[in-house]
């Protein structure tokens, strides 16, 4: 392993040009590395791609596409400024499907850029911020750089990094990456009131983020003995495990811990992440796969839609010709759920869009099928919540009329009618 000072580190002799990059996604960006690499990206000497996760900083723009292929699972965050622009090309699959499409070469892994902790007493570096797949980007990988930021708490982690997984150490103490809760008005307040009801004592959680979960985790402060098996979590969670709501014993597995691939929040969640028992960080090998899907006990998934349509089809994807949100981790819990015993899955979101003039339940989508209406459980929107699991096709209809906006409910009555 080789320690580079940050102002010596050189890419442009560590990458070569056909050669894919990758890095920790959203909060875990190693940003001096990233920045690094946006400024010698001509001196590589040629083309090469850049794997995208999600991303929150203003790293990576249109205008990098003169040397830098982009390739990614979505147009989470700011990538889709890159979507957009038509800069990202995307692979839809589940979240759960990642390491093997990066074990097997489909996605190629040649360079990854990783940020950790410093080492604890037993020399592990914590991908703390994100360890969904660095492990098997690691493995397959032909140089792991990695920035030890001496601010990255020293989170638990599923399968560490020690020195032997690392060839070129970068030193640095930087701010890191900050994704406060978001903004929490009445419309998502209703949508969480009607979604409060499906969450149990003793419960196991899996939340995204936006202002619809944090609205949800607002109302389980009642709550007892809540667990936490998640792609994500952020502060909310940590608010709750302090309270004593989130305690994990009786998850199933993983008793007193919470377990997610990834810290998307603010120093307030690292600080509580830092040596924390009750947290592990974990590769989506564990958190997604259907082995420990399927040991949890009463699973509520909670996840979004960009529009639903009359049937209960959910497109979390991309609104016509534009991407701007993932497959994700979504149909992996959907299905979790509806295999475990007294699981529930809920798609939850604003029924409409601009204002209210555009209704979100649609005839039909504008984007891709991501969760079948085969798969579909509950959806609630601020009018309501209905579950969709069994209906027929005809009593869907009336289900989703009877949730969508008062304004819009005519119109879809009357496309239902039509399409028949």
């Amino acid at each position: 392993m080789e320690r580079v000072e940050v102002g010596a580190i050189d890419l442009a002799s560590l990458i070569r040009a056909g050669e894919t990059v990758t890095f920790g996604q959203g909060t875990a960006e190693p940003q001096t590395l990233t920045e690094a690499l946006v400024a010698r990206r001509a001196a590589i000497g040629g083309r090469f791609r850049v794997f995208l996760g999600s991303a929150f900083t203003d790293t990576f723009s249109p205008e990098h596409r003169d040397h830098i292929d982009f390739l990614g699972v979505g147009g989470i965050g700011t990538n889709r400024r890159l979507t957009k622009a038509g800069c990202l090309d995307v692979i839809p699959c589940h979240v759960s499907s990642i390491p093997g499409l990066i074990r097997d070469g489909t996605i190629p892994i040649d360079v990854l850029l990783v940020q950790v902790s410093p080492p604890n007493e037993k020399g592990e570096y914590s991908p703390a911020l994100a360890n969904d797949f660095m492990r098997v980007a690691a493995e397959k990988a032909r140089v792991v750089i990695a920035e030890v930021n001496a601010r990255v708490p020293q989170a638990p982690c599923m399968a560490p990094l020690t020195a032997k997984d690392i060839d070129v150490v970068v030193e640095t103490e930087r701010p890191l990456i900050q994704l406060p809760a978001a903004s929490v008005g009445d419309l998502e307040r209703q949508v969480a009131a009607h979604v409060d009801g499906y969450v149990p004592d003793r419960a196991t959680l899996q939340v995204g983020i936006g202002a619809i979960p944090e609205a949800i985790m607002a109302l389980l402060t009642q709550r007892r003995d809540l667990g936490i098996h998640s792609g994500m979590i952020g502060d909310s969670v940590a608010d709750l495990m302090e309270a004593g709501v989130i305690t994990n014993a009786f998850k199933g597995i993983d008793p007193g811990v919470s377990v997610t691939g990834v810290l998307f929040g603010t120093d307030r969640l690292y600080r509580f992440a830092h040596r924390n028992a009750a947290i592990r960080v974990c590769p989506i090998d564990y958190t997604h796969s259907a082995d420990s899907l399927g040991r949890l006990e009463r699973l509520v998934s909670i996840n979004s839609a960009l529009e639903v349509d009359l049937t209960g089809q959910v497109n979390a994807e991309g609104l016509r010709s534009e991407y701007v949100g993932a497959v994700g981790g979504q149909v992996d819990f959907v299905r979790a759920a509806a295999r475990c015993e007294d699981g529930v899955s809920i798609i939850a979101f604003a029924s409409t869009a601009k204002g209210g003039t555009i209704s979100r339940i649609v005839p039909r989508l504008s984007g891709p099928v991501t969760t079948p209406r085969s798969d579909v459980d509950v959806i609630a929107t601020e009018h309501g919540a209905v579950r969709l699991h069994g209906l027929s096709l005809g009593e869907r209809v009336k289900a989703m009329v009877s949730i969508a906006a008062p304004q819009h409910r005519e119109a879809l009555l009357a496309a239902s009618k039509e399409g028949r």
